[in-house]
């Protein structure tokens, strides 16, 4: 009987054209997603050359010479700096006073202005990035006085910090590619969304659902059956996502911004291994919510909302990364996208923690359907009262 309600199941669904193409927007939409973010990485990965107007070059030809080997390309002065600057026409202007010159020769500080608008993003960064430059130079300017007078520059400098950064080229694209776990748990519950509401709160809405209860078999064998289908159709799309994901990552030019990811075979397969629990969890968790909806419409409202909840592990560890707890693998959603995380950085997952991920995820699929079974039991559920 399991059987022949998982056919017929699957065989309605099949026909379905609409609800097929939904399902597989998500797919699609992924490495669309992937190529898009690749392209925002390559814009940050490399700054533009610096243009920056100057107002009294002559002034300082030291410094000028300075900006120019850094990079900076230098343009004439704009006739209103701080009118130009307002209207956006330049990010920033650099105005060198007259007597810089004088009170660079006694060994004073020479005044030097930035006008700037802050209010404006790219205008900031600009003035972030001439600001190093200007303090680069007046440093080296600093030691070389210092040097004059016989005063090792070490004085002026009494703590010098060195930062060792062992991040690797992959655990950076790790954590700027953290939406491709946000994408497996989409596919994971968007999946079979429709397909859960349709065996559940359609069912009753079209009234079909009553006369299938009252054929002598077991109630439990009618849920299985419909939960497979549910779960057939969420892995399809899971396991598509993860082709797409995979083949999207193997041909973006990473490296053309320092970074690498590695989703090769044993990669595919570890993820794999911890998405796919999820499906039977999520598939009759689905049901369950569905079966208390009147109908189609109100169960798609429901699990629309409920979809957003795996999503936030997934906006926790973008902002903040974290390595993966033994206290978090039996945490539906949380321990998948710790361990999509951990695969991506390249990071060794025991393979205990597949394991306890799985066991945790058929002993919540086996409380979830337990109880539909309970609710198919009760009139108010059945004919949809209230």
């Amino acid at each position: 009987m399991i059987r022949a309600v998982f056919h017929k199941e699957l065989v309605d669904h099949c026909r379905d054209r609409r609800s097929m193409l939904g399902a597989l927007v998500l797919p699609v939409l992924g490495p669309l997603v992937l190529v898009g973010l690749f392209r925002l990485l390559s814009q940050l990965g490399g700054d533009p050359p610096i243009q920056l107007p100057v107002v009294g070059a002559e002034h300082a030809p030291r410094l000028v010479e300075y900006l120019k080997a850094s990079g900076a390309e230098l343009l004439p002065a704009p006739p209103s700096p701080e009118e130009s600057v307002r209207r956006g026409d330049v990010d920033a202007v650099l105005v060198i006073a007259p007597d810089y010159g004088e009170r660079f020769a006694l060994g004073r500080s020479a005044p030097v202005q930035l006008i700037v608008d802050q209010s404006r993003s790219e205008a900031a960064r600009t003035a972030r990035r001439v600001t190093r430059l200007v303090y680069g130079y007046a440093q080296s300017l600093g030691a070389l006085r210092l040097l004059a007078r016989g005063i090792s520059p070490e004085v002026a400098t009494p703590i010098e910090l060195e930062e060792l950064d062992l991040s690797t080229p992959q655990k950076l694209a790790a954590n700027l590619l953290n939406v491709v776990p946000m994408l497996l748990m989409l596919a994971a519950f968007m999946g079979g969304m429709n397909v859960a509401i349709d065996t559940t709160a359609g069912e009753r809405e079209r009234g079909s659902l009553e006369p299938l209860l009252l054929n002598p078999v077991p109630r439990y064998r009618l849920v299985l059956g419909k939960w497979l289908t549910t779960v057939v159709f969420s892995t399809v799309i899971t396991l598509v996502t993860l082709v797409g994901l995979s083949l999207t990552v193997r041909f973006l030019p990473l490296e053309e911004v320092g970074l690498k990811v590695l989703l090769g075979p044993a990669e595919a397969l570890s993820m794999l291994a911890s998405v796919l629990p999820l499906t039977l969890f999520a598939s009759a968790l689905q049901m369950l919510i569905a079966t208390f909806a009147r109908s189609f419409k109100e169960a798609q409202t429901y699990l629309s909302l409920f979809n957003l909840l795996p999503m936030a592990p997934s906006m926790v560890l973008m902002l903040e990364p974290t390595r993966t707890a033994a206290w978090m693998l039996p945490i539906p959603a949380l321990a998948q996208v710790s361990t999509l995380v951990d695969v991506m950085r390249g990071e060794s997952v025991p393979v205990w923690h597949f394991g306890l991920i799985m066991l945790s995820s058929l002993a919540y699929t086996a409380l979830c359907l337990w109880l539909l079974v309970r609710l198919l039991g009760r009139e108010q559920i059945i004919f949809g009262r209230s």
